[in-house]
């Protein structure tokens, strides 16, 4: 059986509405994704692939190496 995931909102997400929201919940050994108006779609990247993502937006979504 899969754990409940309780699911916090980014600090980052549009106004004060509850649409358009990035929200982040972890498991013991997973870190799911997800928009608020999708649920019920489910992101799981690999630590790799999730620190690649950050440093994307942290540039500006261009690729960045280094």
């Amino acid at each position: 059986m899969s754990p409940t995931l309780h699911w916090q909102k980014s600090s980052f997400s549009g106004g004060g509405s509850d649409e358009d929201c990035l929200e982040i919940a972890t498991s013991p050994t997973t870190l799911h994704l997800r928009e608020s108006d999708h649920p019920t779609t489910v992101l799981t990247p690999t630590p790799t692939a999730f620190r690649l993502l950050l440093v994307a937006l942290k540039h500006g979504g261009q690729p960045h190496n280094g």
